[in-house]
């Protein structure tokens, strides 16, 4: 009789958890993939299954399958899985006789430990995975024991998951609602234990976690509560405020509010004051994306019509001014709350916000207009910079720090090269999902940003790198207006993009902003003591080299 593969098995239990890091906690990823970097792991799970684990830039990709030449094999049987979650002992404890089997060079091979240790020390202290590994528990009680002892079935040789249940016990589902940031970070690497001692062999990271998708989906959550406050209960409901309501309710990833909040939070703030100002800038987010759909001519927005299409450029443009003016009024509001200074600080910090976006898209609207495509890509940093990177990243910080009262230009300016440099490599990655990327998971039409002609690294490459005899076939495509474009004519662009490499330089290119943004945020904001609201922050700076391109 054929013995059963069990659904859940060690492949796709490694799988889900990098794939719920990626989201949840990227740093932690990011820091493994640096011991990982060269080596192919090859997995073999007690189950049958198997699995490849390879480091690529700062992620970690896992393939389910058997790897024809690995750098470093290992083979796990049951109470290996066991001790794996756990890394409960050293490692001369850790290797059980005809348990755990690993070959490889003797460098790939501590480099293949310490990437493991470092992701059970962290990784195993979020909840999410403690839900992860204990539902891959639970489908075999006899193997590993269940987490209510009273259902446990006997087994000839039983495994006791002690730190999981001691993880359970700790964190029960019965708990009190957390607060808006609270209890989204480990407040410090779990230690070594075997559920009532702990041991003292591997030096621990002061470094601090934080569940980035819990987090942000609570910050968003709180946001639109606010927002909700804020729009008037009044007529024209049909022609104004109910479609001002319209473009936050799509749900976008709710950055700009955690990097807010987040940010208030470190600085020793008070989350909830800086809420008003994570709705102001929401709106003003939602505001200049109504407008900014417009001067594109695009047609979708987060899978949806966009607002001009739907509703016509008469009603489009005044949501767009009417949102604009409830976030004034709205940063203007928190002077019965945080008083005068703060506000004057968070009104200065709004006007320069405002100012640098419209001076970025009056560059690339220039550019459009004048069909010109910049030779470098400094240039593109300068536009992006101003046009998103501000409003995305950089004020979004400031304006936190000041709800928190912090008003020195001096450290304010800390926060300006790291999510410079960061938000670059986030918009980047963003151009680059607008052509290869999941229509469903991107949320705007595909190949749109070559139909509106926008001047992207990957454009910009292409016409650096082209032949000279292609370059009139692409101008005269790029210089035709956006209803004149078809999705052929976008998809002769895609193709040029791919012959030349465009897309893997763009790549690349948002891999090392990325790593010189992190580098910088660890240098620059070392004032911030380590703490909730500065793990959220250092979650959303991987966030962006964890993101799948």
């Amino acid at each position: 009789m054929t013995e059963t593969v069990p659904a859940f098995t060690g492949a796709r239990l490694l799988d889900e958890t990098v794939a719920a890091l990626s989201d949840r906690a990227p740093a932690i990823l990011a820091a493994a993939a640096d011991h990982l970097r060269g080596i192919r792991l090859g997995l073999h799970f007690n189950d049958g299954s198997h699995a490849t684990l390879t480091a690529r830039h700062s992620r970690i990709v896992v393939d389910r399958d058997r790897c024809p030449d690995p750098d470093v094999e290992v083979a796990f049987d049951n109470r290996a899985m066991n001790l794996l979650f756990d890394l409960q002992r050293p490692p001369v404890d850790q290797a059980l006789p005809d348990s755990l089997d690993v070959r490889g060079s003797r460098d790939d091979t501590l480099a293949v430990w310490r990437a493991f240790t470092l992701l059970s020390q962290r990784a195993a202290g979020l909840r999410s995975m403690q839900e992860l590994w204990g539902a891959y528990r639970e489908q075999a009680p006899q193997l590993w024991g269940s987490a209510t002892p009273a259902a446990r079935e006997p087994a000839a040789d039983p495994v006791d998951w002690t730190a999981l249940d001691f993880l359970a016990r700790r964190s029960p589902e019965d708990a009190p609602p957390p607060a808006l940031i609270g209890d989204t970070t480990v407040t410090a690497p779990r230690l070594l234990w075997d559920g009532r001692t702990s041991t003292d062999w591997s030096l621990e990271d002061t470094v601090r976690d934080a569940d980035l998708m819990e987090t942000m989906l609570r910050c968003r959550a709180r946001t639109n509560e606010e927002i909700e406050r804020l729009l008037p209960d009044r007529e024209p409901r049909a022609e104004l405020y109910d479609l001002m309501r319209s473009y936050p309710a799509r749900q976008g990833k709710g950055l700009r509010p955690t990097l807010t909040i987040a940010a208030c939070a470190a600085f020793g703030g008070r989350p909830d004051d800086a809420v008003r100002a994570a709705a102001a800038l929401e709106l003003f987010h939602n505001g200049f994306l109504v407008h900014d759909d417009i001067a594109d001519e695009s047609t979708h927005r987060r899978g949806l019509p966009t607002m001009h299409e739907e509703h016509g450029l008469g009603l489009a443009v005044n949501v767009g001014d009417g949102m604009n003016l409830l976030a004034v009024d709205a940063v203007l509001s928190n002077l019965e709350t945080l008083g005068l200074v703060r506000t004057l600080g968070l009104i200065h910090e709004a006007v320069h916000m405002c100012r640098e976006s419209i001076e970025g898209q009056a560059m690339e609207l220039g550019w459009i207009r004048h069909e010109i495509v910049p030779g470098t890509d400094d240039a593109y940093f300068t536009m992006s910079t101003k046009k998103t990177g501000w409003y995305t990243c950089i004020s979004p910080c400031r304006i936190g720090a000041v709800c928190a009262g912090i008003t020195d230009p001096a450290v304010l300016n800390r926060f300006d090269e790291a999510f410079r440099l960061i938000g670059i490599a986030f918009q980047i990655q963003d151009d680059i999902l607008n052509l290869v990327g999941e229509e469903a998971l991107y949320g705007k039409e595909p190949l749109g940003d070559l139909l509106e002609g926008k001047r992207t690294v990957m454009l910009i490459h292409l016409f650096r790198t082209a032949r000279a005899y292609e370059r009139p076939r692409l101008l005269e495509i790029l210089r035709r207006r956006r209803t004149d474009k078809t999705q052929q004519d976008a998809e002769e662009l895609l193709a040029a993009m791919r012959r030349h490499g465009s897309i893997e330089y763009a790549t690349d290119l948002a891999d090392r902003l990325a790593a010189e943004g992190i580098a910088r945020f660890e240098e620059d904001l070392r004032i911030i003591p380590e703490n909730e609201g500065k793990a959220v922050l250092r979650q959303i700076a991987h966030y962006v080299t964890s993101r799948p391109l």
